[in-house]
């Protein structure tokens, strides 16, 4: 039926009879297929794990199967949250390019602020006077387990810097997330629990449905998760870590902003920014959605605009030459 109508997104559940949902999508993927996936998921431990091994795989997102008895509410709660995830993949690059009919040029590295282009793998890219990094934030949201997929393993696992990841996700997805990194790459890579220290070569990821944040005491960093509001309507929230960060390491920051809807993130990469750290958005091209990026561009926070595939040595680079 693909085939025949080349959908650009369907609905998937994660489990069906005589196939699952995760299938479908290497089977798409083996094709070549444009079509996207949005995966309908239980809310239970199984079917986090299913779900987010569905979303490495490439799926667009996921939504929640309503619970209940009440077949005329949950018909309604599930129209309203489809409705969302079809309005956002409209206005996604992959579902425009789609339209365009011709794929984009490859992409460069550009920095926002004069708009020229450079080679982020260039050697002689300069940092910041003064800044050495001293910790790594990366925040991202739609798409984000495909794009943190390619970006942390490819980060070494002598990285002189702690990682702390932001990505918009309930509770139980998170663990599941970060049990796949971990399994994929060099560096540890932990959901992150109150009081925790941070330590360089670790990659902790804020828990679905809880703030995270770093505080410094008597020379230590500590991640502290607390129940604090939502902001943007994200819980975790991208700014409410990288403010916290910008103030324990003291400006000393580098942050990645990945694909995304929304604006989350612009308020923290600006704190950084003022401090004296560095800013890198990811290149248009390549996300899910061109929104949390797009308004760190567009707000001129972001030093360079890089491509996803070069994302991981041009962070690599830029922290090392940091501390040399």
């Amino acid at each position: 039926m693909v085939d025949q109508l080349d959908p650009e997104l369907l609905t998937l559940d994660v489990h069906m009879p005589g196939v699952d949902g995760i299938a479908v999508l290497r089977e798409l993927k083996s094709r070549r297929s444009r079509t996207r996936a949005v995966m309908l998921s239980s809310l239970t431990a199984d079917g986090a794990q299913v779900t987010t091994d569905a979303l490495l795989e490439g799926a667009f997102d996921f939504i929640h199967k309503p619970s209940g008895n009440d077949v005329a509410r949950n018909r309604e709660t599930l129209l309203a949250a489809l409705t969302e995830k079809v309005e956002a993949f409209r206005a996604s690059p992959s579902s425009r390019s789609r339209r365009r009919g011709a794929a984009a040029p490859p992409a460069r590295a550009v920095d926002s602020t004069t708009g020229r282009a450079h080679d982020e793998s260039d050697a002689s890219v300069a940092n910041p006077v003064g800044f050495r990094c001293e910790a790594l934030v990366i925040a991202t949201s739609t798409g984000g387990p495909v794009a943190l997929r390619e970006l942390v393993p490819g980060l070494p696992g002598d990285l002189p810097v702690p990682v702390f990841i932001v990505q918009h996700m309930p509770a139980q997805y998170t663990h599941s997330l970060a049990e796949r990194l971990n399994q994929a790459s060099p560096m540890e890579v932990v959901e992150g629990v109150d009081g925790m220290a941070a330590e360089a070569g670790f990659a902790y990821i804020a828990p679905g449905g809880r703030q995270m944040k770093v505080e410094r005491r008597a020379g230590k960093y500590r991640l502290r998760i607390t129940d604090d509001p939502p902001e943007h309507g994200c819980r975790p929230a991208a700014d409410y870590l990288f403010r916290s960060v910008a103030e324990a390491y003291q400006g000393q920051v580098l942050a990645v902003v990945m694909t995304g809807m929304g604006r989350d993130g612009v308020a923290g990469c600006r704190d950084i920014r003022q401090r004296g750290g560095y800013v890198i958005a990811q290149h248009a091209d390549e996300c899910t959605v061109y929104g949390m990026p797009k308004a760190v561009i567009e707000e001129k926070l972001a030093h360079s605009v890089v491509p996803l595939e070069r994302l991981a040595a041009s962070v690599t680079l830029r922290v090392r030459r940091s501390r040399d």
